[in-house]
């Protein structure tokens, strides 16, 4: 059982752990005409992680917070698209990082107009200077600590929309808010999961629809050349929000561009 809050009128605690130690968890949720697309998805992500975390929540309750919100807000919103932020902590109180055995988890629900959608032409991205450090403990895991993703999005600028981030080894990881697919020689490519600081719901939904579609995925570590290599034939990026959109110049190397992941990737035209 969780203390819900909602965001917009209730007085939000100062003494949370989310707030004070990044101990807690996020999903956000593109909702349009009623329907919240993958929730199914992001309900298992956030049930799996926050038992990861030890936090304990139920998915009955869980469902219905998001019917909750979705009927509360809706009507702000009217049929425009909209985002709507879950954000779990471990609860409320205890001095210092070690959590007490009775803390309740608290569910604070946020909103918000969804962004504009990428060009269907592609967008531009580069490469960050930030590091990407993922320990394996929390890999995958969507945690409120994202001061890597806040500093690599401070050097976005003009129209580059997204910037990629590496590890210490070089490899390409991520996007500061979106997932990577590739496409080369021998298929489909995306690091695994094991690597990613955030494993999207919608590279979840991508990778599925690859397999149902016979397509060969591959998931493997991606170096920077790969993607601008001339045998690179496209690079696209995924999040829950936007859906998947190709990159049409990548640090300044124009990249071949196609729609082929549309028909996979339509925020308002998915299974739940």
């Amino acid at each position: 059982m969780f203390q819900l809050y909602w965001a917009d009128d209730d007085c939000l605690p100062a003494g949370d752990r989310g707030f004070s130690y990044g101990d807690g968890l996020f999903e956000t949720i593109r909702v349009c005409e009623g329907r919240a697309a993958l929730l199914g998805y992001h309900l298992d992500r956030l049930l799996t992680d926050s038992g990861r975390l030890g936090i304990f929540l139920s998915r009955p309750e869980l469902e219905k917070a998001c019917s909750d919100a979705v009927d509360r807000y809706g009507v702000v919103y009217g049929g425009a698209p909209w985002v709507l932020k879950f954000v779990v902590t471990r609860g409320t109180g205890g001095r210092g990082y070690r959590p007490l055995a009775e803390m309740r988890p608290n569910l604070f629900v946020f909103h918000s107009p969804a962004p504009p959608g990428p060009p269907e032409t592609g967008v531009r991205a580069d490469f960050s200077r930030i590091p990407l450090t993922v320990n394996p403990l929390f890999s995958g895991m969507k945690t409120l600590n994202r001061l890597e993703q806040v500093m690599a999005a401070r050097e976005m600028h003009g129209s580059v929309w997204e910037l990629l981030m590496t590890n210490a080894d070089g490899h390409v990881v991520e996007g500061t808010r979106t997932n990577l697919f590739l496409l080369g020689p021998e298929g489909w490519v995306t690091p695994p999961g094991a690597s990613l600081a955030v494993s999207g719901v919608m590279r979840r939904q991508v990778i599925e629809r690859l397999h149902l579609t016979g397509e060969r995925l591959v998931e493997r570590s991606v170096g920077v050349g790969e993607l601008l290599s001339p045998h690179c034939r496209g690079v696209w990026l995924s999040n829950s929000v936007i859906g998947v959109v190709p990159v049409n110049n990548l640090a300044g190397h124009d990249l071949p561009v196609d729609n082929r992941l549309a028909t996979i990737c339509d925020p308002e035209n998915r299974p739940d």
